[in-house]
């Protein structure tokens, strides 16, 4: 499976009872078919994934497979600590049409962070999972292990050398730029794309930089990546998902309030990240 291009981690819409709100999935992702990107991960990171019951997860990846345009390939954020429910989730999107999952490296426990037994965890679940694995929040040193199981197809990592965790790799395992401040340089080192929270918000500014990176245009690509630089700081250092909602709103995107214990920023924060975002707009 290639994975080219921008694919837009996507936030879930909540009301203000905290419910998914079914109407705001469908509007979004009607307005983000309307674009270029690859494809959408849906109750990933930005999705709030973690916060999610599993079956908040089955409902929304549902909606997803109904609304979704036809071209674009759909992975399942399946983001738990266990390697059974990990499994049952993969697998369930599987049934759903979703044709990869995003799966994080487990933290609760100290032991998790052992390089040893977050190999044993990606292992074990892509030997029982029926979709292709990327493999997401792991350290760069894990990169070159785990690209040699067949059914863990990628990492997604925050790096601007993308080349440099191709070295020892299989020749079909990808990586994918997972932060927008480096997605330049990233793709020009070797990245075959990114996933992106930042492309919920903006994602003709993310497609902009992907499109000079496949037609060679380095001056522009370049430039879009300076002038994306401070609106993805504000979103991945200061406000994470509460700041990508409010930034959403200014492209009329369906934000939303977070899930609790998230919390809506503050008014001064929306106006930084409003300041951020002011080139971004596309309704100007």
């Amino acid at each position: 499976m290639k994975l080219q291009g921008i694919f837009i981690d996507t936030t879930t819409p909540f009301d203000h009872s905290g419910a998914v709100y079914k109407v705001k999935v469908q509007h979004n992702l009607e307005k983000w078919n309307r674009t270029t990107v690859a494809g959408y991960v849906i109750c990933g990171p930005a999705g709030e994934g973690v916060l999610l019951s599993s079956e908040e997860k089955s409902a929304l990846w549902e909606m997803t497979a109904q609304c979704a345009a036809s071209e674009k390939l759909l992975i399942a954020g399946a983001i738990v600590e266990g390697v059974q429910e990990t499994v049952s989730l993969a697998n369930r999107a599987a049934g759903l049409g979703f044709e990869a999952a995003l799966v994080e490296a487990p933290r609760y426990y100290p032991d998790f962070q052992r390089p040893g037994a977050q190999l044993l965890y990606f292992k074990t679940v892509a030997d029982r999972a029926r979709i292709p694995l990327i493999a997401a929040g792991i350290s760069p040193d894990l990169v070159a292990p785990l690209s040699q199981h067949p059914n863990i197809i990628a990492a997604s990592v925050n790096t601007a050398d993308a080349g440099f965790l191709l070295r020892g790799s299989r020749p079909e395992f990808q990586v994918l730029a997972a932060s927008a401040r480096t997605l330049w340089p990233a793709l020009q080192s070797g990245a075959c794309g990114a996933i992106l929270g930042f492309a919920a918000a903006a994602p003709y500014a993310a497609i902009v930089i992907w499109e000079a990176h496949r037609t060679r245009e380095e001056e522009a690509g370049a430039d879009w990546q300076q002038r994306i630089t401070r609106a993805a700081e504000v979103i991945d250092e200061c406000y994470g998902v509460p700041g990508l909602k409010h930034a959403m709103e200014l492209n009329a995107y369906y934000g939303g309030p977070p899930r609790l214990p998230l919390a809506v920023p503050s008014l001064a924060a929306r106006s930084e990240i409003e300041q951020a975002f002011l080139e971004l707009r596309t309704d100007r």
